[in-house]
């Protein structure tokens, strides 16, 4: 077996540690050594730093004994006879194991923690294997230790550790984690997250956002766990994001749609919160530059809200809001097509202002729900044209009125109101 980490070792009597337990100083030590100092030799201060004992509580350090457990069931492998492609492969194994456990021992109990970090994340990179390795060696517990640790500092080394930790823990594939799962859902998690979204590094920001996808994925109804202003806020930074990155990331833009849509997918109240926060200015805003997956994304989240009344209000109320919609009918995807007639079928059903129907003419909303009406086998939705067809019978006579409205479809009109 490859030799111990210093760190695995009790600094009493240089002996690796089976039942590691931590004192008030923060120096972990040997359950036996430390309670022999103590207690038969009646001791007041801590061996390795000299400092008085505010108490003799000794805790349990249970991620270090995981560390050090899966230290020693690591196998060192026999020295090959002859070289062979698999030994090696074995060998190498170990040697990155064994590096990974030292890491996190670093990690956990070391000052310079954000070092530590970039080459953990350096060494899980891209390994499938040492990213299951990790997880298994007690990793999650000491990432959300260093990342709650951010939430109850002001000092800038907590926040960059944070930082990082939220990067290594951003490519682990937490899922099949309950443990982790369970951690991840706390507020000592995602306060910091939240915080690194709004003022981290850009490779920060993107991470946060990641792990934000993984708890949305997790448990779509964590923002239940927080106060009202608390997921208020949550919101209001996923729009911030949205709004700040259409032009500069779209991989961050894209994902904070997938959050977005998470929690609105989880609750009525959410979706009112995110109506409320401001999610319909910013979708209608996003729309004209939008990519064909970000467009879809948008175009969902926008017909959800819409499924609201304030929704349906603040789109009519919005400039653009439903020009922005009619415009992607027919150029985008058969997707973006189903749901910007999805969304005027909600606004022209539930809320016929004048205004509204005026808009849609003005727009060119009508125009091509009658092009969507008169296209035969182009693979568009029969449910897609079928309610074109009940908006135009909903509302054609009112845009019979208007010189641009075509004349074959006034027959059209004639014919379905028989």
């Amino acid at each position: 077996m490859d030799e111990a980490p210093i760190l695995f070792r009790c600094p009493i009597s240089m002996e690796l540690m089976e039942d590691p337990v931590t004192i008030t100083t923060g120096v972990t030590y040997e359950r036996k050594n430390i309670e022999k100092w103590l207690f038969t030799y009646k001791k007041t201060t801590c061996p390795a730093t000299m400092q008085m004992l505010e108490s003799f509580d000794l805790t349990p350090n249970l991620t270090l004994k995981r560390l050090i457990s899966s230290f020693m069931e690591k196998p060192t492998p026999r020295e090959p006879s002859t070289p062979s492609c698999s030994s090696s492969s074995t060998s190498d194994d170990a040697v990155e194991h064994g590096e990974l456990v030292a890491l996190l021992s670093e990690i956990q109990t070391g000052p310079f923690k954000a070092t530590g970090l970039r080459k953990l994340k350096s060494l899980i990179e891209k390994k499938d294997r040492l990213q299951k390795d990790l997880i298994e060696s007690g990793s999650v517990q000491v990432m959300f230790h260093v990342v709650a640790a951010a939430a109850e500092s002001s000092d800038f080394a907590a926040f960059r550790a944070c930082e990082e930790a939220l990067g290594v823990l951003a490519l682990l594939p937490l899922l099949e984690e309950s443990t982790a799962a369970a951690l991840l859902l706390k507020p000592e998690c995602t306060e910091p997250t939240m915080a690194v979204l709004r003022r981290g590094s850009a490779a920060a920001r993107v991470h946060a956002m990641e792990m934000l996808t993984k708890i949305a994925k997790i448990d779509n109804e964590w923002t239940k766990t927080m106060t009202d202003q608390d997921a208020d806020d949550v919101l209001k930074s996923l729009l911030e994001v949205l709004s700040d990155e259409i032009s500069i990331s779209t991989k961050l833009s894209s994902s904070s749609l997938d959050v977005l849509l998470e929690i609105a997918a989880s609750s009525k109240k959410n979706r009112l919160k995110a109506i409320e926060a401001g999610a319909v200015r910013v979708l209608v805003e996003l729309l004209p530059e939008a990519n064909r997956h970000s467009c879809e994304k948008a175009l969902l989240l926008l017909k959800r809200l819409c499924e609201r009344e304030e929704g349906r209000r603040a789109l009519a109320e919005h400039g653009m809001g439903v020009a922005a919609v009619s415009k992607k009918m027919l150029r985008v995807s058969e997707a973006a097509t189903k749901l910007s007639v999805k969304i005027l079928w909600l606004m022209s059903s539930f809320l016929p202002a004048e205004e509204v129907l005026e808009e849609m003419m003005v727009s060119g909303s009508v125009r091509k729900l009658l092009a969507l009406v008169q296209m035969e086998g182009e693979g568009r939705s029969s449910s897609t044209k079928e309610k074109a067809i009940r908006i135009i019978k909903l509302h054609g006579h009112f845009w019979s009125q208007y010189a641009c409205f075509p004349a074959e479809f006034k027959h059209f009109l004639r014919l379905t109101h028989h």
